[in-house]
């Protein structure tokens, strides 16, 4: 996720981009209507990338299950299975398994966002014979969500000798500046779900899930949701997501604070970081990955800096200020190593959790940011209609190839 300190200027862009109309077939109740994020589904750059990697289908075959549903339960198991098939086929094509359904390479994360934001406004304007309430509506689509971003099948073998390696990633974000964007996080999601790495002790399984680029799905807890059956018993986590441009950075420190950027649904929150028992929350939490390993390390193209900065306001202060070298004691977060989007978010987060489960001198994890993924030059301009080039693609092969080197540092140099 894109590095990003508060600054009005880049605040006012996000939140004054005009959003597409909604479909013509959207639902008079309110309730009903598409999100901010449905109603980009039918400019032409999504719709493009659904027909040119057999994603159009996905919505249409699950309106057709969706139908045949005779009660809220079977709607229930029609979602589940639906949405996890989903996720597989999304997998599958990235590592790839199956049918490339188009010319669209394969390592692209977008099909998977645009073909769930497809889904979700089935779901939202769905009204069955059998009546739906709308606890049930939205029941639903939190089930869809789990299910369709990995979330609900991170598994690792039972044999002994395996380490356990656990990552996460981000859906596109920035959607209104241009709206063709790729996650490079999502995408190495994609491509290391459930694959094996060797170590210097051996194989390494990694596991992965994608995360909404929302606050209030962060604020009800979904990361944590997410990651507390499992931190117990992997060996190594690390959240991902995109950064600064031409470069790598693990981020030494997360602050608790939230600087109010618009997110996908254009929303801003600019707080606190909301958590259970905010009364013992710290102002800032630490990396646990082998920085110094990383670092130091050839994994690819891109330099990898270990990023000790944050801005803070001083005990006693009132006027936040840059800390090269990380915060001061006392001090209050306005700003990680990360920033304070939800990058920033996932990292502090994670880590927190990892804290409070009492795995901070056992567990390594943190946060890694990769490189921005760019266009090729002559293809910057969004409405050109050109969503992929050659270099886009070897862009993020690259990054995603460089996020495996870096977890292989990792694991290796881990107990």
């Amino acid at each position: 996720m894109t590095y990003i300190r508060v600054q009005l200027g880049a605040l006012g862009l996000a939140l004054l981009t005009g959003l597409a109309a909604p479909p013509a077939h959207a639902a008079e109740d309110p309730a009903a209507a598409p999100t901010v994020e449905e109603r980009r589904l039918d400019n032409a750059a999504p719709q493009e990338i659904l027909a040119r990697s057999g994603f159009a289908t996905v919505a249409p075959e699950f309106v057709r299950a969706l139908d045949k549903a005779r009660s809220y339960a079977q709607a229930e198991r029609v979602v589940e299975r639906q949405g996890a098939r989903l996720w597989q086929r999304a997998v599958d094509r990235a590592q790839g398994r199956g049918p490339a359904g188009g010319d669209l390479s394969r390592d692209d994360d977008r099909p998977l966002y645009w073909a769930r934001l497809g889904m979700t406004r089935e779901v939202r304007q769905w009204e069955p014979q059998f009546g739906l309430t709308e606890a049930q509506r939205t029941r639903l689509l939190g089930s869809l969500e789990r299910t369709s971003r990995g979330q609900d099948t991170i598994r690792y073998p039972h044999a002994k000798g395996v380490k356990r390696i656990l990552v996460t990633g981000f859906d596109p974000f920035t959607l209104d500046r241009d709206i063709r964007i790729s996650n490079p996080s999502g995408a190495t999601a994609l491509a290391l779900d459930g694959t094996v790495i060797e170590t210097a002790d051996g194989p390494a399984r990694i596991e992965t899930a994608v995360f909404p680029v929302r606050w209030q799905d962060f604020a009800d807890g979904t990361v944590e949701r997410t990651l507390r059956p499992h931190l117990p018993r992997v060996d190594l986590f690390t959240t991902v997501s995109q950064g600064r441009v031409g470069r790598f950075d693990v981020e030494r420190t997360n602050g608790a604070w939230r600087g109010g950027f618009g997110d996908n649904e254009n929303l801003s929150r600019t707080e606190t970081i909301p958590v259970t028992d905010p009364a013992s929350q710290p102002q800032w939490t630490s990396t646990t990955l082998p920085y110094k390993d990383i670092v130091a390390a050839s994994t690819g193209r891109f330099p990898v800096y270990d990023n000790t900065s944050v801005t803070e306001i001083p005990a006693g202060g009132t006027t936040p200020v840059v800390r090269p070298e990380g915060p001061t004691p006392g001090s209050t977060a306005r700003a990680g190593g990360g920033g304070d989007y939800l990058s920033n978010e996932i990292a502090y987060r994670a880590t927190l959790l990892r804290d409070r489960l009492g795995l901070t001198a056992s567990l390594p994890g943190g946060h890694v940011h990769t490189p921005v993924l760019q266009f090729g030059t002559g293809n910057t301009d969004p409405a050109s209609g050109t969503v992929t080039d050659p270099q886009f693609i070897q862009n993020r092969l690259d990054i995603i190839a460089q996020v495996r080197s870096i977890l292989k540092v990792a694991a290796d140099v881990t107990d």
